[in-house]
């Protein structure tokens, strides 16, 4: 969501120096990890940190946008731009002068498999900000004219995005790759689709989605673990105790080679390319997010921006990472380039996918992409709102709570052996490529929509 200018300029006043000076060593934070667990039995992990005077929440509920009608795909996006519109006896206006008045950072945001909320605070300011997300997740109000405020803003979005290049792309891949599962639907809907969402369609959302028993919750900053069971206690234990979610079956994404070509005419051809992924679960996932990094996650060390832009000069920028998610898990990269170079910036990107399959990386490389990644995990958590997203993120992905510990460990066991497999198993069947463009060069045949796949 999009937070009102003066509320950002507000916090950053008040807090803006000490968030700099909030840094926390990966180390630190792990010896600090508590499992907290609430007097009304809500769990939290939990770093007790008094350098400066803020608190940091994240935390999540199953569901996300998986879990919108098949026919209203944007509900869970909907809901989450209105719930802090108005709720128990303050309206939209109010709700938000108190937002502001505290320099109270409150959001939600939807991803496929999960409903997610940020609190960010002064510590002095705590009561009220728990209390003003225990309002906003129990008792919306989703008042006529801000649903349809809202709504029309979100229509505004996709109507631009009819004719954004990248928006396009990354569309039709998630249809070639998932075809008509969930994951295949676009998290803030359609232009059909959203017009025809009601206030019903949000409130059953509500209640089937935001329950304890999915709840995840990380919170560090400046709050004794009594005071904070308290709070927790006072913002989340009015929700239902179980959620009731629509069965989302697992799938594998759509095996390469295909090509889809979208025709738009624009002065840049952009391509968005990918594939079948590694499950966050699967023993062999680190080896294939270090290799991963090597072919195109390592910004400008990465195989795929010296081919395509040092070596050739076809683009400006290149990249692609691994996604996982609850069901799946994919590959996807992007980039642009000139129309009348589409084609060779494909069979470049293609090339190299080609050679890192059938030779692996070297050991040199192995050991540069090691080394990065342990070191860039003190620049990831080096503030109270990154340690907490960090926190959530491994609670969802189901790490031990001692896991900023081992990390390190499970990078440096990656061996040379283990990478060429990742490699071969990521991109040995080639690529899902999506072009979104005028050049007659990069047109292909469009892509069979792929059947659905349970495990």
């Amino acid at each position: 969501m999009t937070y009102p200018f003066l509320r950002r300029i507000a916090f950053s006043l008040a807090a803006g120096t000490a968030f700099a000076l909030a840094t926390v060593s990966p180390s630190q934070a792990a010896a600090k990890i508590q499992r907290l667990v609430s007097p009304g039995g809500i769990e939290a992990w939990f770093v007790q940190d008094a350098t400066v005077p803020l608190i940091a929440m994240e935390y999540s509920f199953a569901g996300g946008s998986s879990q919108d009608p098949r026919d209203k795909s944007g509900v869970a996006n909907l809901v989450g731009d209105l719930l802090d519109e108005g709720s128990g006896d303050l309206d939209s206006k109010t709700f938000h002068e108190r937002l502001d008045r505290r320099a109270i950072e409150l959001s939600f945001s939807t991803s496929r498999d999960t409903f997610r909320g940020s609190l960010r605070m002064l510590r002095d300011n705590k009561d009220e900000a728990f209390d003003l997300l225990r309002s906003a997740l129990t008792s919306p109000h989703f008042d006529t004219a801000d649903v349809e405020r809202i709504r029309s803003q979100v229509i505004s979005g996709l109507r631009r995005e009819t004719t954004n290049p990248t928006s396009l792309a990354s569309r039709k891949f998630l249809e070639v790759a998932f075809g008509d599962h969930p994951y295949g639907r676009q998290t803030n809907g359609t232009l059909d689709s959203v017009p025809t969402i009601t206030v019903a369609d949000m409130k059953d959302y509500v209640g089937r989605v935001l329950a304890r028993d999915t709840l995840k919750i990380a919170v560090v900053g400046d709050v004794d673990p009594a005071t904070l069971g308290k709070l927790l206690d006072h913002t989340f234990g009015s929700l239902p105790a179980k959620a009731n979610l629509t069965p989302v079956a697992d799938v594998e994404a759509a095996k390469p080679p295909q090509r889809a070509f979208v025709p738009l005419d624009v002065p840049q051809t952009v391509i968005t390319f990918g594939g079948p992924g590694v499950k966050r679960s699967d023993p062999n996932f680190m080896a294939a997010y270090v290799v991963n990094h090597i072919l195109g996650g390592g910004g400008l060390s990465s195989r795929l921006y010296r081919e395509v832009r040092e070596k050739r000069g076809l683009a400006y920028s290149v990249f692609e990472s691994l996604l996982w998610m609850e069901h799946s898990a994919i590959f996807i990269g992007n980039t642009g380039t000139r129309s009348d170079r589409a084609g060779d910036t494909i069979d470049a990107i293609e090339k190299e996918v080609r050679r890192i399959a059938d030779e692996g990386p070297t050991q040199k490389e192995l050991d540069e992409a090691k080394s990065y990644l342990k070191g860039s995990q003190m620049l990831a958590l080096d503030t109270s709102s990154k340690l907490a997203q960090a926190l959530l993120q491994y609670q969802q992905d189901k790490m031990p709570i001692d896991y900023i510990e081992k990390r390190n460990a499970i990078v440096d066991a990656v061996t040379l052996d283990d990478a060429k497999a990742a490699a071969k198993r990521l991109w040995g069947q080639g690529l899902l490529t999506v072009v979104v463009g005028r050049a007659p060069q990069a047109a292909a045949q469009p892509a069979a929509a792929p059947a659905t796949k349970s495990n």
